[in-house]
């Protein structure tokens, strides 16, 4: 078995700058995937997928203070830069960008890429600021590595949207890929912040997948009302006490707007605690989860 090898890595924008400008000069498409680390197989889903439609692979690890409001867990959020590593390159990527926050925001750098519309529900209403300093990051790396296409995944679904939005409203010359939630068998979508569970959190937070499969199990039956499919979902997450709701909603899927009528590529979008640790989660309804 031929061993994949490593990654580049650049904690500049010089370095990653003058990698990128090489690639592309050789005639390279580039694929980008951006992370705060602590890797697991549904980072590693999002880099295969940018190298089904790319040449050489970026990866970026930074974790952004901007998204993080003063009462969350930026402070213990997962680093592990060695596994990082290893599990990279085991994919494959080429090059790694691992700037400090120093080199993302220098001193006095206070410009920030405002969200529209929408930004200010589900996720945006629970953490205020927090879409700000997800696009304003995005767009900086953006700006850095100039990838031709960028991929992210699904089950952050309101941050997808937004990019998505942002992209257009700029005109950036970017291709964006949304893969989807890559989930453990139990049906809970993998996430970084899993490693917060316990045992038996784990096996609450299962609910979360099985209320929104019951709600596309009901469309699919025939149930359209939005409100109804919602009630579907809150009757499952009931039989999980663990499972403390924040919001469920049935929304369209360009500004996530509540709809009374769910159809074809409509979502519903789920956000609950179980024991301390805060999760979300999503189903498109046409697609469902596997």
């Amino acid at each position: 078995m031929n061993q994949q090898p490593p990654p580049g890595e650049f904690t500049t924008v010089a370095g990653i700058r003058a990698w990128v400008t090489a690639q592309r000069a050789g005639g390279s498409r580039i694929g980008f995937v951006p992370t705060m680390g602590s890797l697991h197989e549904g980072h590693l889903a999002l880099v295969d997928a940018a190298r089904a439609v790319s040449d050489v692979v970026v990866m970026s690890i930074f974790v952004n203070p901007l998204q993080f409001g003063p009462s969350e867990d930026f402070s213990r959020y997962p680093r592990d830069l060695p596994r990082d590593r290893t599990l990279a390159a085991s994919r494959g990527v080429d090059a790694i960008f691992l700037p400090d926050v120093s080199v993302m925001y220098q001193p006095g750098s206070d410009t920030r890429v405002v969200p529209g519309p929408g930004a200010d529900r589900w996720e945006g209403e629970v953490r205020p600021g927090h879409f700000t300093g997800v696009l304003t990051v995005v767009a900086k790396l953006f700006h850095l590595v100039t990838p031709d296409v960028a991929v992210f995944g699904q089950k952050d679904a309101q941050q997808a949207a937004l990019i998505r939005r942002m992209v257009r409203d700029l005109d950036w010359p970017v291709a964006l890929v949304v893969a989807p939630t890559t989930r453990e068998p139990s049906g809970l979508a993998l996430s970084s912040r899993n490693s917060y569970l316990s045992a038996e959190d784990r096996l609450q937070a299962v609910g979360l997948s099985a209320a929104l499969r019951a709600a596309h199990e009901a469309w699919r039956g025939g149930e359209t009302a939005g409100d109804r499919l919602v009630a579907v979902a809150r009757r499952v997450l009931e039989v999980y006490p663990g499972v403390s709701p924040e919001y469920i909603s049935a929304v369209e899927p360009e500004a996530l707007a509540p709809v009374e009528t769910v159809g074809a590529g409509c979502l519903m979008l789920v956000a609950a605690r179980v024991g301390s640790t805060r999760l979300i989660d999503n189903i498109v309804f046409g697609e469902g989860i596997p």
